[in-house]
């Protein structure tokens, strides 16, 4: 094969490929992969390609470019192109795209959708982001509680066709409540005439419309659900999340903590198609906040500067000690972080936490002051072997307490516990180490 470059394992075709290299691998790869080889193109010559699909597969591939792309591709086509390739879109995907567009494209796009697709749109886009509501799609099955398995089975081969997943079923009432769901394979290991209502699974788990998209995620992966349904206040069915689209999810909100951890406001685009001003002022901000903190370990300096100068080797364990204090606090917040994300901890468990912590930090805090003591003993006799010592235990367990408070802190005032880790934990860590350190060495050496 000709020139071709790796993306995520799978050879994708380079743009100076033989044409016939080229056809070989839109006729053979998966959507997935044409899709991210028509990212990789020049936008007018990977609308050519994309326009050389039939339609079905257009729509697929195009479902899987992500956003940027979608809304850029969307500008390129013609209003009857667009509408066919979003009609072919599943509802969830359709909605994403019809979200990023501007007014007036989505205008002209309800225009030109039919009616039913048109009142999808508009009953899906209307919940907020980031909530069961926006990630549901439409494209689910419904059966009457009074049929068979034969019957349940007959509707499913036709309605199949239009439907994103068929594999679980949910039974409804009159009034469109949900009351059950049934599996594929239990309708066809049943006899014909066995009633779904002696099949199904009564009260199944599902979510309600304001749920965020993290809690819809974790039910699916905490029961194994290929597919959960959504219901409003009344316990109507309005919609179902799948799997995948959870899976999405909680990428997109992971590489959010990403960004957050490393104080970056969160990027929804690619880094590689993001300007330099776009990155520049999603990095600034934190940076420039940071500057503050760092001016009270400046001053704790200041403040103790004739110490400094009695004993100037002092200075030389100060970065191991913050450091230290620092990187505790980082592994705290980071795991507080991450059980509060996946549920594993909540508010009231803080007190219990926080009595655990301090005896892990203890013990951490006096295992690395036993390593530093020879190092101070060598650099500056035993006063300071046991200065440095003294404050390495403190230290450890001041970032340490920091580190597992600020993610509860923070989200007791409504902000993201993801944002507690990292540069933020360090910098509050840098500033109470340097006032721990030499206040226990002024007290400790009779200064």
């Amino acid at each position: 094969m000709g020139p071709s470059k790796v993306y995520q394992g799978v050879a994708i075709p380079e743009a100076q490929a033989t044409p016939a290299e080229i056809n070989h691998f839109i006729g053979s790869a998966h959507s997935v992969d044409l899709a991210a080889f028509i990212e990789s193109l020049a936008p007018e010559q990977g609308l050519k390609h994309l326009l050389a699909l039939d339609l079905t597969k257009r729509a697929e591939v195009f479902s899987y470019l992500d956003l940027e792309s979608q809304v850029e591709f969307s500008g390129l086509l013609t209003r009857s192109e667009l509408a066919e390739v979003a009609g072919y879109m599943a509802s969830d995907n359709r909605v994403d795209l019809f979200n990023q567009l501007s007014s007036n494209a989505q205008q002209q796009l309800l225009q030109d959708l039919d009616k039913e697709q048109r009142d999808d749109v508009r009953r899906l886009s209307v919940y907020a982001e980031k909530t069961a509501g926006a990630l549901m799609c439409s494209e689910y099955v419904t059966l009457a509680a009074n049929l068979t398995a034969k019957q349940a089975i007959e509707q499913l081969r036709r309605e199949a066709p239009k439907k994103e997943t068929i594999y679980r079923s949910y039974i409804i009432d009159s009034e469109l409540r949900l009351i059950g769901a049934v599996r594929l394979h239990e309708l066809i290991l049943a006899s014909d005439d066995t009633a779904i209502i002696e099949l199904m699974d009564e009260d199944p788990v599902n979510m309600t419309l304001v749920d965020s998209q993290e809690d819809v995620a974790r039910i699916i992966n905490r029961y194994d659900l290929t597919t959960v349904p959504v219901v409003d206040a009344n316990k109507r069915l309005v919609g179902i999340v799948t799997h995948d689209d959870a899976a999405d999810a909680m990428q997109q909100e992971t590489t959010e903590d990403f960004h957050k951890n490393g104080t970056v406001e969160p990027l929804m685009q690619s880094v590689m198609k993001a300007s330099m001003g776009l990155l520049y002022k999603k990095r600034i901000v934190w940076l420039a906040l940071l500057i503050f903190g760092n001016l009270l370990s400046g001053a704790g300096l200041a403040f103790f500067e004739e110490t400094i100068l009695a004993y100037v080797s002092l200075v030389f364990f100060l970065p191991l000690l913050i450091d230290s204090s620092g990187n505790a606090g980082s592994q705290s917040a980071t795991l507080m972080v991450r059980a509060m994300a996946t549920g594993d901890v909540v508010m009231k468990d803080w007190r219990k936490l926080i009595i655990r912590e301090l005896a892990i930090a203890l013990a951490l805090g006096v295992t690395m002051a036993l390593l530093v003591f020879p190092v101070g003993l060598m650099r500056g006799g035993t006063e300071i072997a046991i200065v440095v010592a003294s404050t390495m235990i403190f230290v450890v367990m001041i970032g340490s307490v920091v580190g597992l408070s600020l993610p509860f802190l923070l989200h007791k005032l409504n902000f993201d516990p993801a944002t507690a880790s990292g540069p933020l934990v360090t910098t509050i860590a840098d500033a109470v180490g340097v006032m721990v350190y030499f206040s226990i060495a002024t007290s400790l050496l009779s200064l």
